[in-house]
Parts: C-alpha cells; structure tokens; sequence
C-alpha cells in the first residue's frame, strides 16, 4: 500500500458552519497528517463521557463498540482528554503495554494519536487519527502541526456554535462520512471504469466505509455465482451466507484499521475455492477475486476452514472471556488457573508461573504444569539482573525468547526447568509498577509473532490487574480475619452448672468479613450473661465496631444494669460512634438458682428453646429497634423458664439465610430439626445445626451459642 506523507500546513478556507463544518475539518486532519482512519470525539455536558460524534475510514461494527467511553477509562482516547495532552502510540505491542483491554478488542496493527480539543478555557472533546502500523515510530513535526492546527480550529468551531446558542452534540449513534451520491458525469466516468475492470478475468469489488458494495464487476459476479443486482448495496456477508463467517470479518476489519492488505480463501457452496485479496483505502476497500489456488501468495492466510492451528479470532475470543472470568478471582492461583485454562490450550504452553520478588529473591506465587521440583529451584533463587548489554533497561518490557540458546546468551546463569525449551517473561505492571513476572513456557523451540507478542502483552495487562487485585483482597482478608478472631473471645468462661458450646462460621471464601459476635458473662456464682448480635455491613469497620459493642455490653452488665438497661446503654453509646451503623442484639441474663432467663431484644432473631422429648419452642419477644437508630429507644424484658436440661440456642441469620426462603419459615424449619436428647454432648448438638451443603456457598457468617443449666444445678 503506497505510503501517504502528512501534507504541508496551509490555510484551508473558513470552515462551513455547524456539523458540516466539524466533517470538513477532520478530513482536512486525516489528509493533512496522512492518516487513514480519523474520529471526533464531544465529551457529554457531564463532562465524564466523551461520545463519538463523527469518524471517516472506521468499520461501523468497530466505531459502535467505542462510540461511548468514560473519561476515567484507562483508554487511549479517555487519558488524551484526562491529562489534557497529545497521546500516541506506534504500534499494536505499544498500544497492549499502556491500554490492554483496547489491544485485546482491536487485535489490529496500527498508530494513532489522540489530541484533546481545547479552546476558550474548556476541553470540547478529542480527535484521533490512525495510521497504518510501521509508518512511522514517531510523529513528525509536520503532523504535529497538522494536528495541533485541526484540533484548534475544531474547538474555534465549537465555541462559536455555542455562542450562536446552537452547540454541536453528539447523536446517538457516530455519523460515518462517505463521498456522497455521485453526479452525472461522476456516473458516466464510473461506467468507463466499470467497462474497463469488465474486460479483466479476475473479478472486483468495491466496498465503501459503512462495509456495503458500490461496485462490483461482471466476472465477479460470475465466480460468486450472483447477479450484480443482488450485491448493489449489499453487505457482503449478508448477501451471501456462505462468507458471513468472524474469520472472515475479521480479516476485513484488520484489513480497513490496520491499512494493510489482507487476503483469505473461502469455500463456494459448489465445492471450489475462491480467494479474496481486500486492499484498503480512504473511502472503502476494493477486493480482488480469483479462483482458489491462482494468484495465492503462499505467506497468506490459508482457507480459514481447514487451519489446524487456532486463528486469531479464536485467541481473540479466549482472552476476551479470559478478561470477564479474572474479575472472578480472590487469589494468586486462581488468577494462574484462570489463565492457565484459557492461554495454554490456544497457545499451546506446557507451564505458567507467577513470580514475584521479595528481599532479593524470586518467589512463585503461583504455578501450573510446571513440576514439583522446578517449583522448588525456582522458588528462592536470586532475582535475575538486567542483561548488560541492555542499555536502557526497562523493566516494564516483556522480553520472549525463542530458544534456550537465545535465553543463554542473554542471561548466562539462567537455568532451564523441566527441560523447557522457549519462553514469554511478561512484566505484571501495575500504576507504573512492576509487581511480578508471568512465565510461559513452551517445550520445544517457539517463534513469536508479531500479533502473538502483542496479544500476551495486552495479556500481561489483564493478569496484573487481577493479581494486584487478588493481592489486595488477601491483606484485607487476612487483616478483617484476624481483627474479627482477636475480637471474638477465645474461650468462654466455665461457669458451674452451666453447659455451653459456641460455633463461628465465616462465610464462603471471597466475601468479606462481617460483624456477627457473641460472648458469655460471669455475673455471679449463680448469675450469667449471654449475648449475640450481628453488626451491620462486612468489612473491617464492621468487625472494629462488633468488638466495641460486645465491650459495651460487658460492661454494662458487669456494672448490675437489667438487660433493657444493658441495651439501651449501649444503643445511646452505638450513636455516638457510628450513626451511620445499625446493629442487632439479643441479651440474655440467666438465674441458675431459679431456673430462669430474662432477655431483651434489640431487632434479633427469637432464640430456642429446646428440651428432650419436647418439640422445640420459639421464644417470641417483642424485639425492640435495632441498635444505632433512636437514642430514645427502651427495650421490653421478658421472663422464660429454663428447666434443667433445657437448651438455649441464641444464633445469627447467617445460618438460617437462603435466597427465596421466607425468614419466618426459615426460623420454624430450623426449630424443627433441632431435637436435643438427654446426655447428648452440646458441641456435637452445635455441629449439627450447621448444614456442611450450605456453608459451602454461605453468603454471611453465623453464629451459634447452645446454653444449657445442668440437672443437679450449681
């Protein structure tokens, strides 16, 4: 494709007003800087969403999948708008390093530069160019001009709009800018032409910007098995079945961004093979068509159908799932077997490892396919230093190596574990900084490509945004885990004639930690208080608050006040700290002497009460308000007996909580199986209120705290 340079700066004549002047100016961009493809963009009156208002040279299936971008977004366009300056990137391994998830959705080869649209003290939006990859490594000075020059006079244009009190703003779909119906003499020098190709034996095609023909010739026709009528107008795949296929798509869209000539080999519905060959342009791609097998450049793309190895749309596929699944992830492994599953089959990798440094040395965070031992050498090894002859080094770069003999000559110590043969070292970069390495390796010699390198450095992106993230979560888990342990009492005090046995279940792995608490009270040699509640939200301000309220609570009780005081002492103290936290309680004051209990609720579910041979009952109290809401709040006591022999099951909602399940009925189906029986070992009668089925997917933790006077008293 012939390369186009970036035209002189001239004074172009005063744009015409409104849209039709926003479209003279970005063609005057994109044939000034040389480029192929060019947008604007208007940010939103929110001034958070930058919409794609017009754009020349982009597939319209493309231009809708960006036509909305948040300015927040780490994205070419977004950052160009964000921090207010020029933005360029040279290539597609470029573009994957700084924006992985845009290398990921245009798996392309191409430049661009993205210049804010700045004038009269605002930024109205922004405008990208794209060139074909390989233009050039850097911007000239003439583009620059051109593009500091287009983005001025678009921001002229809109601030005059404006003040005229007719501001441009976005549609709701981009307008696609095309050549327009052509006049009568453009018709009949378009009849010549047509004539002219007519005469030739191959077949072609003219296809515009939005993807539909606008030409195509007789012998075309004739090897598609059509009449031309059929096609005028017509998207391709959609006029004939047997070309709609993403392969083929695919190819298309590479063919328009990246500005380079594609070519692919199709399957007729009679059985022979046709071969199309797309060169793209401004204004559209012509495609040449001959018979499979003539005019076949063997470095081309083989028919689609018959490839043993995985194409590109298939990697493509597999890393955009890739993407949506590590949100999923809460460790280190699961972020390696997430990516393990989707990268080596396609790639076809035998190992993956994570590393990370600590102290000088390399550490595996995680691993897959690499044996037991190779695990152990590499673990703890010396971190490598950067070759010598690198100069700059730069380790945000990912480096790959296509041999051992390759990887020898840069790093001399290094070790090859399990007889690897090749590998991709992919820096997990994250804010600008390296956090650990991706290892691939392969077990045999592996030449990398120039779209296989850019696609597993769009990779590196992804994996580094989930395995910070799942670093992340482990601290705040660990640190939320052992604040709420620390909290929670160790042990219970041995109070005579009083049995009790206390369970805390946390809720399924990857949720957070909640504020669920219990505690037992000695109040006397024949006096004890319980307690259980559960602290609104799950997160360490829950668990920090949970322990203040059980402090509050002891001390209260310790100090001789009724449970209605202990409650109501507590909720005025719950306000103070944090008003924006509800908590619900439920205390209990036992009389062993009396075979008694006195209880006050605040919001928390009823206990039971239990006793052999009896069906078990449903203590209803008069719950008061929860804990944190009005400072005026009483809370009623009320009297229950508690024989000798009785069970008291105080709990939390976490173990009685299913989705669907009325919490009344949840409460009665819980009383039902709870059966205590005469000298049955509390612990086990705790174990067994606990479904082992449902703490697999429990979404909150729980609480269980069994009280039960003995039969021959203190």
């Amino acid at each position: 494709m012939e390369k186009r340079t970036a035209e002189p700066v001239r004074e172009h004549a005063a744009p015409r007003s409104g849209r039709a002047g926003l479209d003279d100016l970005l063609i005057q961009a994109i044939t000034g800087a040389g480029a192929h493809i060019g947008t604007v963009y208007l940010l939103a009156d929110d001034g958070r969403v930058l919409l794609m208002d017009v754009q020349l040279g982009m597939p319209e299936p493309i231009a809708m999948s960006w036509a909305r971008l948040r300015v927040g977004d780490p994205i070419l366009v977004s950052r160009a708008v964000r921090e207010d300056r020029l933005v360029w990137v040279s290539g597609r391994e470029e573009l994957a390093r700084q924006f992985p998830s845009a290398a990921l959705s245009l798996p392309y080869h191409f430049a661009a530069a993205v210049s804010p649209i700045r004038g009269g003290g605002r930024v109205w939006g922004a405008l990208l160019l794209v060139w074909p990859a390989g233009y050039s490594h850097t911007l000239s000075r003439e583009q620059r001009e051109v593009i500091d020059a287009s983005s001025a006079a678009l921001a002229r244009l809109l601030q005059r709009e404006a003040d005229r009190g007719e501001p441009i703003t976005p549609g709701p779909r981009p307008r696609i800018l095309n050549p327009g119906p052509a006049r009568a003499a453009d018709t009949a020098s378009q009849l010549i032409a047509l004539q002219a190709f007519n005469r030739l034996p191959e077949g072609y095609c003219s296809i515009d910007v939005e993807g539909r023909i606008s030409l195509i010739t007789a012998p075309a026709a004739e090897m598609l098995s059509v009449y031309t009528s059929e096609l005028q107008g017509e998207r391709l795949g959609e006029a004939l079945p047997w070309l709609d296929d993403p392969l083929y798509e695919d190819l298309y869209r590479s063919a328009v961004v990246s500005g380079r000539v594609t070519a692919f080999t199709a399957r007729h519905p009679s059985g022979r093979l046709v071969t199309f060959r797309l060169f793209p342009g401004l204004t559209g791609v012509t495609l040449r068509i001959t018979p499979g097998g003539q005019d076949h450049d063997p470095a081309e793309r083989p028919p689609p159908h018959e490839i043993g190895q995985p194409t590109r749309i298939i990697a493509l596929h597999e890393m955009l799932h890739l993407a949506t699944t590590l949100a999923r992830a809460v460790t280190a492994q699961e972020v390696v077997d997430l990516v393990a599953d989707h990268v080596m089959p396609v790639y076809d990798v035998q190992a993956l490892a994570i590393l990370t440094a600590k102290g000088g040395r390399m550490r595996v965070a995680a691993s897959r396919g690499y044996t037991r031992q190779a695990v152990a050498e590499l673990d703890g090894q010396p971190e490598i230093p950067p070759p010598p002859g690198w100069r700059p080094y730069d380790a945000t770069r990912p480096a790959f190596f296509e041999s051992w003999d390759e990887l020898r000559e840069t790093y001399p110590d290094a070790v090859a574990s399990d007889d690897m043969k090749a590998w991709a070292f992919l820096p997990l970069v994250t804010s600008g900084r390296p956090i650990g390495t991706c290892v691939l390796a392969y077990d045999r010699p592996h030449r990398f490509d120039s779209d296989e390198r850019a696609t597993l450095t769009a990779l590196a992106g992804l994996i580094a945004q989930a395995f910070e993230r799942a670093r992340l979560y482990d601290v705040k888990h660990q640190l939320a885990q052992c604040l709420q342990s620390s909290l929670l009492p160790r042990t219970l005090p041995e109070i005579p004639g009083l049995d009790l046995a206390a369970r805390y279940v946390p809720a399924t792995p990857g949720m957070d930690i909640g504020g669920d608490f219990y505690d037992l009270i000695r109040l006397s040699d024949t006096q004890a208080a319980a307690v259980i509640g559960d602290v609104q939200g799950h997160d360490v301000t829950a668990a920090a608050l949970m322990g203040q309220v059980r402090t509050a609570v002891r001390a209260h009780a310790t100090a001789g006040a009724s449970p209605g005081e202990v409650l109501a002492h507590t909720n005025r103290l719950l306000i103070e700290l944090a008003p924006d936290r509800f908590t619900s309680c439920l205390y209990v004051s036992i009389d062993l002497e009396r075979h008694t209990a006195c209880l006050a609720s605040a919001g928390h579910l009823p206990p039971l009460l239990g006793r052999p041979g009896a069906p078990t009952r449903v203590v209803d109290s008069t719950p008061g308000l929860l804990l944190g809401i009005d400072p005026e709040a009483e809370y009623a006591v009320l009297d229950v007996g508690l024989p000798p022999g009785s069970v008291l099951v105080l709990y939390t909602d976490g173990l009685i909580e299913q989705p669907g399940l009325d919490l009344g009925d949840a409460i009665r189906h819980l009383a039902e199986r709870f059966n205590p029986t005469e000298d049955g070992p509390l612990p086990a009668l705790a174990d067994s209120l606990i479904d082992p089925g449902a703490q697999e997917q429990r979404i909150d933790d729980c609480a269980v705290l069994l009280l039960r006077p003995a039969a021959t008293g203190p």
